[in-house]
C-alpha cells in the first residue's frame, strides 16, 4: 500500500483559524424519531437507548466548552439526522454549519442508526477542514491549549486506552456485544493491511483527523467502508473509524502512538449511572483529574434516576455557566 509521505500530515498552526470542529448528535425523543427507529430496529443493541438519548443535553455543555476553550475554531459542525435540529441551537449563526445524513449519504443506506456509518462520512461534510477536530456529543473540552497536546513534533498523537483488542475468536456471539465484535474485525483487516499487531482500544476523548487521510482509507478499504455504511446499527461486520483511523496513521508512520501518560491528560471518563453516590464520586474523580476533556457516558439504561439527571445537570450548569455564541438566550 502507498501512503503519503509524513511530511504531508503537518498539522496548521492552530491559532490561524482553519480547523473545523464536527460534532455527531442524535435525540431520540425528536418527533418522529421513535416512529421511524421501531421500522427498524430488532435486537436488544440496536434498541439501547444510551446512546440516543439527550435527556441531560450534553450537546450544549460541549458547545459552551468548544466557546470558551477553543475560541480559534473555525467553523462548528453538527452532523445529524434530518430534520433533527436542538430547539436551543442558533442556527443562521455564520460559524455553524447544521448537516443532515442525507446531504452526503447515499440515499439507499438511510436512515441509519449507526454512529459507524455516520462517522465514516464525517470527512465528506462540505467545506470541511483539511485538519478537523471530531467531538462525541458527550465530550466537553476543560482547559486551553487542548490541540497542542494532541500533537507531537509536528505529527498528531494516536491516543489509546490500554485494553488490548480480542480476536473474533475470544468473543461470546452475544455477550460481546457489536462493539467488540466491531474493533475485532477492524483489528482483523488491520493485521492483513500491515504488520499483525496488538492493538489498543479507542480512547475516549477529542480526536484529530485529516481529510485526505480518511478519504485515502475510504479508497483503499472500500469494502470495508461500504459495509460498514450499508449497516443500519452497529455490527460486527462494520469498522469503526475512531478505532481504525489512529491505528492506521500510526502503522503507516503518519502519527505518534501516544504514552499513557499523553493520554490520561486528555481523558477524563465518567459513567454515569443511577446510583447517585456512584455518579457523584465519577464526577468528583473528574475534578479531581484535571483532563483537558470530560466524556460523561450514559449508563443509565431505560429509567434514568431523575435524581441523579437533576445532580448532573446542576453539575454541568456550575462548570460551563456562560451560554455559548451558538445558543439562544
Amino acid at each position: 500500500m502507498t501512503s503519503p509521505a509524513p511530511s504531508q500530515t503537518t498539522l496548521p498552526d492552530f491559532a490561524d483559524n482553519t480547523m473545523d470542529v464536527v460534532i455527531m448528535w442524535v435525540d431520540d425523543q425528536f418527533p418522529g424519531y421513535q416512529d421511524t427507529f421501531s421500522q427498524y430496529s430488532e435486537t436488544s443493541h440496536d434498541k439501547n437507548p444510551n446512546r440516543t438519548r439527550d435527556n441531560l443535553e450534553l450537546l450544549r455543555f460541549n458547545l459552551r466548552a468548544l466557546d470558551a476553550f477553543l475560541p480559534q475554531m473555525r467553523n462548528l459542525y453538527l452532523f445529524t439526522m434530518r430534520p433533527q435540529v436542538p430547539d436551543w441551537l442558533k442556527t443562521d449563526h455564520p460559524n455553524l454549519r447544521v448537516v443532515h445524513h442525507d446531504e452526503v449519504a447515499d440515499p439507499a443506506i438511510l436512515p441509519t442508526f449507526n454512529s459507524f456509518s455516520i462517522m465514516s462520512h464525517v470527512h465528506l461534510l462540505p467545506g470541511l477542514s483539511e485538519h478537523y477536530l471530531f467531538l462525541e456529543d458527550d465530550m466537553m473540552l476543560t482547559r486551553p491549549d487542548v490541540l497542542e497536546v494532541l500533537q507531537r513534533d509536528g505529527l498528531p498523537l494516536s491516543m489509546f486506552r490500554g485494553k488490548i483488542t480480542r480476536n473474533a475468536d475470544e468473543l461470546h456471539p452475544e455477550r460481546d456485544g457489536p462493539w467488540n465484535h466491531a474493533l475485532a474485525n477492524a483489528n482483523r483487516i488491520l493485521n492483513a493491511a500491515y504488520a499483525p499487531s496488538p492493538r489498543e482500544y479507542a480512547f475516549h476523548g477529542p480526536r484529530l483527523f485529516q481529510k485526505s487521510q480518511v478519504a485515502a482509507l475510504a479508497e483503499t478499504f472500500s469494502d470495508a467502508f461500504a459495509q460498514t455504511r450499508a449497516t443500519r446499527f452497529r455490527d460486527g461486520s462494520n469498522i469503526p473509524l475512531e478505532y481504525f483511523y489512529p491505528h492506521a496513521m500510526v502503522d503507516q508512520g503518519l502519527a505518534h502512538k501516544a504514552t499513557r501518560a499523553e493520554t490520561d491528560a486528555v481523558e477524563g471518563y465518567a459513567s454515569l449511572e443511577n446510583f447517585l453516590p456512584w455518579t457523584w464520586f465519577q464526577l468528583w474523580k473528574l475534578k479531581r483529574q484535571r483532563p483537558f476533556s470530560y466524556t460523561l457516558n450514559d449508563s443509565f439504561g431505560s429509567r434514568p434516576n431523575p435524581r441523579v439527571e437533576r445532580y448532573v445537570k446542576s453539575w454541568l450548569n456550575r462548570e460551563f455557566p456562560n451560554p455559548s455564541r451558538f445558543e439562544r438566550h
